[in-house]
């Protein structure tokens, strides 16, 4: 009964077209799940998230669960999730790809889920980090911890929506991450995750910070893909 008058008041609705979710469906549309244009790259070995490091940073295993396309469902999804305060988009993303990538268990087995750090002022601002409910929910899925005290971003920029390819990597190469381990971090295969795979940078530099502790192996999974 207090459900349905809450409903009443704050109706639910689709984090991809906005119009009113069934009591059955959950953050996304029935119309918007079948919509959502899915990669399929943890099913390719040689896949084209992974070509994104070749010859940068030694990666086991990369993938994304969605194309990105300007004017898109998935663009609007990762907009109302970093910018709308709607974390749970993550959550949902992240219980549906876990079970995707249930299918690599056999051949990839990650020790924790590193996710990728905002900047404290940034994090300040926003008010939530965009990819940890994504991280929490495949770290519930494939049964390891999440560390969100890992890796540190020390450097702050202002926000790239709006930056072009060219000033976003250089943007990110002036910017510096550091782990901050401990011996128990030794010898451990870090699953680290973003949003937006575009041109790796920032994922590389997380890379590198993380390899700098002995016996560590990267890899890593996001949201969405864009070419």
């Amino acid at each position: 009964m207090f459900e349905s008058i809450v409903n009443l008041f704050f109706p639910k609705i689709c984090a991809g077209c906005a119009q009113l979710l069934l009591s059955q469906e959950f953050i996304i549309c029935v119309r918007c799940r079948h919509q959502l244009p899915q990669t399929q790259q943890h099913l390719i070995s040689n896949n084209e998230a992974l070509q994104k490091f070749y010859g940068k940073v030694p990666i086991e295993f990369a993938a994304a669960f969605l194309y990105y396309h300007k004017k898109g469902i998935v663009q609007t999804l990762i907009q109302n999730l970093k910018y709308k305060n709607q974390p749970q988009i993550g959550q949902c993303l992240g219980l549906w790809y876990a079970h995707e990538l249930h299918a690599i268990a056999q051949n990839q087995t990650f020790d924790v889920v590193i996710p990728v750090p905002l900047h404290t002022k940034r994090l300040n601002e926003r008010g939530y980090n965009q990819v940890a409910k994504f991280g929490q929910a495949l770290a519930l899925s494939f049964g390891i911890p999440y560390r969100d005290q890992l890796l540190f971003r020390n450097t702050y920029s202002s926000t790239q929506t709006k930056k072009n390819l060219g000033s976003r990597t250089t943007i990110v190469q002036e910017t510096r991450f550091e782990a901050h381990p401990t011996l128990a971090d030794e010898n451990l295969h870090f699953l680290l995750v973003d949003d937006v795979l575009t041109t790796g940078s920032t994922l590389e530099a997380c890379t590198h910070a993380l390899l700098k502790i002995p016996g560590a192996k990267v890899s890593v999974v996001c949201m969405a893909f864009s070419a």
